[in-house]
C-alpha cells in the first residue's frame, strides 16, 4: 500500500509525540518531591478519608501528564511535524502544572512564605462559637497571624466569628460548603459548587475581605478542584505537619509531632472546629512560644510561588 507524504508526516508526528509523552510519564512515576501530608490529588480508585490519608503522586505531576497527553494528541491529530508535536506535548504539560490567568499556581502550597525560619499556622473546620475565640486569644497573646480554613455553612451561621478572625489580620481560606471528604469522587460540577459556594458564603460573612486559599476537605484534591480554586484566585493549600489534633490524641502526642524534626518552612495544621478542641488550644499555648524561642517567625502559606 502506498503511503502518502502527509500520512508519513502524521505517523512521524505521532512517534515524536509518543516519545515525548513517555518521557514525561516516566518523570511522573518518580516525582522529585513526594508530599508528606494527605493533601494530594485523588484518583477515582483512591479511598476517601480524613487528614491521615497516605500521600501519593503529586498533583502537579499528574496535571503535567494529563496536559502532555492532550498536547501530544492534538499535535498528532493536526499532522504537525515531529518537533511541533513534541512541543505540543511539552506545552500541554506546562499548562497542566503551572498557573492560571489569575497568576495563582495550580500546585498545592505546603511552604510558609519567606526564605528563612518561617512557619505558617493554619486552623481548620471553624468558625466555632466555643473554640474559635479561644484560638484567637491565644494567637493574639503570641502575636501570631494564621490562616483560617472555614467551612462555608459555619461562616454563614457564625458571621461575627468570621469577621473577628479577619479583624485580627488573619488570612481566610475556603474549606468548601460543608466539608464533604468524598467530594473528590463526585462530578466536577459538584466540586465546583462546593468550592465556589463555600467561597461565596465566607465572602458574604466577611464583606470586602479576600479569600486567598482553598483547602480540600481531608486534603482530597483533584486536578479539577485545584484548577477551579486557582481560577478563582485561591491557592490550593496543603500542609507539611499534621499532629492529628482532630482525633484528640492527647497534648503530649500533639506537641511531640509539632516540635519534632520540622521540614523547611513548615505549614502546620490545627483545628478550631469539628469537636472538642481543648487539646488544640492547650497545644497552641505551649507551641507558639516554643517556636519563637527556637528562632522561628510566623508568616502565611506561599500563595504565588510554586
Amino acid at each position: 500500500m502506498r503511503i502518502t507524504t502527509s500520512s508519513a508526516r502524521r505517523r512521524r508526528a505521532g512517534y515524536g509525540a509518543a516519545a515525548a509523552l513517555l518521557g514525561l510519564l516516566a518523570a511522573v512515576g518518580s516525582p522529585a518531591y513526594a508530599a508528606t501530608d494527605g493533601s494530594v490529588d485523588r484518583t477515582p480508585d483512591a479511598p476517601p478519608g480524613g487528614h491521615s490519608t497516605q500521600a501519593g503522586t503529586t498533583g502537579a505531576a499528574q496535571g503535567a501528564a494529563q496536559g502532555a497527553a492532550r498536547g501530544a494528541a492534538h499535535g498528532a491529530a493536526q499532522g504537525t511535524p515531529q518537533g511541533a508535536a513534541a512541543h505540543g506535548a511539552a506545552q500541554g504539560a506546562a499548562l497542566g502544572s503551572t498557573s492560571t490567568s489569575t497568576g495563582v499556581p495550580l500546585g498545592i502550597s505546603r511552604l510558609a512564605q519567606g526564605a528563612g525560619r518561617q512557619v505558617a499556622i493554619t486552623i481548620d473546620d471553624g468558625p466555632d462559637p466555643r473554640w474559635t475565640p479561644q484560638v484567637l486569644e491565644t494567637l493574639r497573646k503570641n502575636h501570631v497571624k494564621a490562616t483560617f480554613c472555614m467551612i462555608g455553612t459555619k461562616a454563614q451561621k457564625y458571621p461575627e466569628l468570621a469577621r473577628a478572625v479577619a479583624a485580627d489580620g488573619h488570612q481566610l481560606c475556603d474549606h468548601s460548603v460543608d466539608h464533604d471528604v468524598t467530594m473528590d469522587h463526585k462530578p466536577v460540577a459538584y466540586q465546583r459548587q462546593q468550592i465556589l459556594d463555600g467561597k461565596a458564603m465566607i465572602e458574604k460573612a466577611v464583606p470586602g475581605v479576600p479569600v486567598t486559599y482553598y483547602r480540600a476537605p481531608g486534603g482530597a484534591f483533584t486536578p479539577d478542584s485545584r484548577a477551579i480554586a486557582a481560577a478563582s484566585g485561591m491557592r490550593p493549600l496543603g500542609w507539611s505537619v499534621d499532629p492529628k489534633d482532630w482525633s484528640r490524641p492527647g497534648l503530649k502526642a500533639i506537641l511531640s509531632t509539632v516540635q519534632g524534626k520540622l521540614p523547611q518552612q513548615p505549614t502546620v495544621l490545627f483545628h478550631d472546629g469539628g469537636g472538642d478542641r481543648s487539646e488544640t488550644v492547650a497545644a497552641l499555648k505551649e507551641y507558639l512560644p516554643w517556636l519563637t524561642e527556637q528562632g522561628y517567625s510566623f508568616s502565611f502559606p506561599a500563595r504565588t510561588t510554586p
